[in-house]
């Protein structure tokens, strides 16, 4: 029997950010060119035409965004905190930047076609119009006010330090999230940046890995993260942004599903299978 794919696409910490490392390295491998297996013809022209029609403002922000994720995220942490000795601070930055690379290098290896598509998702036409200011919330700016509110909680002593049973709990349930995440974006090849049906890269829809749990596994995976991050960092001011990030994702989960089960074909059947969008069980 021929199995049936299901997929969806989300979004976690670092989108722009995570694509633009791993799009220098694919660039600056063969003197900028990407490589392909030559029998996979057909992937590398549908990469170089997304490539040679850009709509630059939309490539510009997302350059802008993920610069500020690149820059923005270590410095905020310990210019807030004002000092650069911050353990916590450099842990959470350990675990962002190598599941950063990690997961970026293996899909640029397996599916150079999804990394262009993360790259270069602001610039297609069929963004949804709310995800284009949503999506920089939840991606980028949600977790700078979160960083730069644990320092400055680090800095002023705002609150009692947390202890390093809770810190060690919150960094397992953060690395949980990030882990998530990357399964399901290597489960899914349209895990894009940005809300909208890829028609124009044969968009279908997936239930293996993860999505058999449920819907938006890329969601569940950044509230986890989310969740985890202020604790880490040993801040409970710092859950306030967190929690407002937290909603944000809530929010971009329902309208995304209510988007596929309206414009992908075979989604609403697919909710019948897997019914949670969430939390497995629960909602």
């Amino acid at each position: 029997m021929e199995e049936k794919h299901y997929a969806c696409y989300h979004v976690v910490t670092s989108n722009f950010t995570q694509s633009l490392i791993i799009q220098v390295i694919i660039q600056a491998t063969a003197g900028g060119k990407i490589l392909f297996k030559e029998s996979d013809m057909s992937q590398k022209e549908n990469i170089r035409n997304s490539i040679q029609k850009p709509k630059r403002r939309s490539n510009f922000l997302s350059i802008i965004l993920g610069l500020t994720t690149i820059v923005g995220l270590p410095l905020s942490i310990f210019l807030s905190a004002g000092r650069w000795d911050w353990v916590e601070g450099w842990v959470y930055i350990a675990i962002f930047l190598l599941s950063a690379l990690v997961s970026r290098i293996y899909l640029a290896i397996k599916n150079p076609a999804l990394m262009t598509e993360r790259y270069q998702s602001l610039s297609a036409e069929s963004v949804k119009a709310w995800d284009r200011w949503l999506m920089p919330i939840v991606a980028t700016f949600g977790p700078l006010l979160v960083l730069i509110v644990a320092g400055l909680d680090e800095r002023f002593g705002w609150l009692p330090e947390l202890s390093t049973g809770v810190k060690i709990a919150a960094t397992a349930v953060m690395v949980a999230g990030y882990l998530l995440a990357i399964w399901a974006m290597n489960a899914n090849r349209f895990f894009s940046g940005t809300v909208r049906i890829q028609t124009d890269r044969g968009h279908q829809v997936v239930s293996n890995g993860p999505y058999r749990l449920v819907r938006h596994p890329g969601y569940l995976g950044g509230l986890l993260s989310y969740f985890g991050m202020p604790l880490l960092l040993g801040s409970l001011w710092a859950l306030i942004p967190a929690v407002l990030t937290m909603m944000a994702v809530v929010l971009r989960t329902v309208l995304e599903d209510e988007t596929l089960q309206k414009e992908l074909p075979g989604y609403r059947e697919y909710t019948k299978k897997t019914r949670s969008k969430l939390i497995p069980g629960i909602w």
